[in-house]
């Protein structure tokens, strides 16, 4: 299976955005797109329609059903998706939001900027360490 990026968002134009970003940036994995948490949850727990685990997880915090915290608390509870990166991409700017998703296990945590040219380059930077640079563990080996 070609890796791929799981975008989990609910806002219509930040998945715009985020897409247009990747285009801009030359990232070619496919984005599978789940609009609130309880479908995060389904998808990484259960069927996935034959698709292997996504090699990076974008995971937004203020999500319709469950919140991104909880998805986050749910990934790193899981054998099975406790290592995949998690990158925790909000705008929002409460600290606490900050201090919970780490201490939740979150790789990093990037907030959205406004102008679309600094996001265009801070999605650019996320795909470049997640997708090339950093190297996860091979699927199916529990730590």
């Amino acid at each position: 299976m070609k890796p791929y990026i799981l975008l989990v968002e609910d806002n219509e134009d930040d998945i715009e955005l985020t897409q247009r970003a990747f285009d801009k940036n030359h990232i070619i994995n496919e984005v599978v797109v789940l609009r609130d948490g309880a479908e995060a949850c389904d998808f990484l727990f259960g069927d996935r329609g034959g698709r292997s685990l996504p090699q990076v997880i974008l995971l937004d915090l203020k999500l319709p059903k469950i919140s991104g915290l909880e998805v986050l608390e749910k990934i790193r509870a899981s054998e099975d998706t406790h290592l995949i990166p998690t990158v925790i991409l909000t705008s929002s700017k409460q600290e606490e939001d900050l201090l919970e998703g780490y201490r939740l296990g979150v790789n990093s945590y990037v907030r959205k900027p406004v102008d679309f040219n600094e996001f265009v380059e801070a999605v650019r930077q996320v795909g470049l360490y997640w997708l090339v640079l950093n190297e996860a563990p091979p699927q199916g080996i529990h730590i």
